[in-house]
């Protein structure tokens, strides 16, 4: 059994949206590849993200604490199906031989569907086995794939091509890509799923998205992490210098007196977010220096460590 979501964040069940993205913040930082060089880090790291694009999403969060960890494979006309399948038996009014069907999450939860529907010939093939066979139509199961992204696609969004093989050989779809997309979250191609038998309709296809390591954006949520270089002396000074984003080029004021370290946040600059405020961009200052000195910047850097009472290294 899959490791329940809440679990993974260390978050109760009743837990709020802000207490699940703080839980969340905690662990990323705590397990990002970039500063946990434990080898599970990084799958550790694939769990938490996986678990926020669930837990985040408010209508991903109902369907999950529903159906626990098979909320990906029911489908979401569920509810529209058993209705059907109820209707067309007759119901289990007087005459009706069917029986209710109880659905069970791993979680304790239960939901009664219509009367009259027994399960295995509504969902035949859904969780891997084949239908009854005793006649009637059987929808096709839902599907899986991974949708590789870059962060600028995940960012802008628009459309993508993915060719993904089948029983039929490879097949290439066209994704509608929605913009500020997370990892974790799904992308649902209706109808693009595995083929109904009897007539029955065929299940939906959904890709989840995968952001692909970036060696210069690093993803919290929909906050977005650079690192911004920066010269002695404009850490020193102040100045306003460019930083990458993933929109393109941004302007960021660096106070004089900073040191590496120094986080600056450049707010609603991170990932878009259809249903709320966008995430904000954290830029942190790296002082470099220039790994050859001329003749002229030597006496400069020579006549500053004469003159200055400045110990990185005393206490206070």
């Amino acid at each position: 059994m899959a490791r329940d979501y809440y679990d993974v964040l260390g978050v109760g069940r009743g837990a709020g949206s802000d207490e699940i993205q703080a839980a969340f913040r905690k662990l990323a930082r705590r397990h990002h590849p970039d500063v946990n060089r434990d080898p599970e880090a990084e799958e550790r790291f694939r769990e938490i993200n996986e678990a926020y694009g669930v837990l985040s999403d408010p209508d991903t969060r109902r369907r999950y604490d529903r159906f626990g960890e098979h909320f990906r494979d029911v489908p979401e006309d569920y509810d529209e199906r058993v209705a059907a399948a109820a209707g067309a038996r007759g119901g289990a009014g007087p005459g009706g031989a069917g029986r209710r069907v109880r659905f069970v999450s791993d979680f304790g939860d239960g939901y009664e569907g219509g009367a009259g529907v027994d399960f295995e010939d509504l969902f035949g093939g859904l969780f891997g086995r084949g239908g009854t066979g005793t006649g009637g139509p059987v929808p096709g199961a839902d599907q899986e794939a991974e949708l590789p992204l870059r962060v600028e696609e995940a960012y802008h969004g628009g459309r993508r091509g993915i060719t993904l093989s089948g029983p039929d050989g490879p097949r290439t779809y066209d994704v509608n890509v929605p913009r500020g997309v997370l990892d974790g979250q799904r992308i649902r191609l209706a109808g693009e799923g595995g083929r109904g038998s009897g007539g029955g309709s065929s299940g939906d296809l959904y890709l989840r998205v995968r952001i692909t390591p970036d060696s210069r954006f690093r993803l919290e949520g929909r906050d977005i992490h650079v690192v911004l270089p920066v010269t002695p002396w404009e850490a020193a000074l102040g100045a306003t210098v460019p930083v990458s984003t993933p929109g393109g080029t941004a302007k960021v004021a660096v106070p004089g007196g900073s040191s590496s370290g120094r986080r600056l946040r450049l707010r609603g600059e991170g990932m878009p977010n259809p249903r709320g405020g966008d995430g904000d961009l954290y830029a942190e200052v790296r002082i470099m220096v220039p790994p050859k000195l001329s003749e002229r910047e030597r006496e400069l850097f020579g006549r500053l460590a004469a003159d200055t009472t400045f110990d990185p290294r005393k206490p206070g």
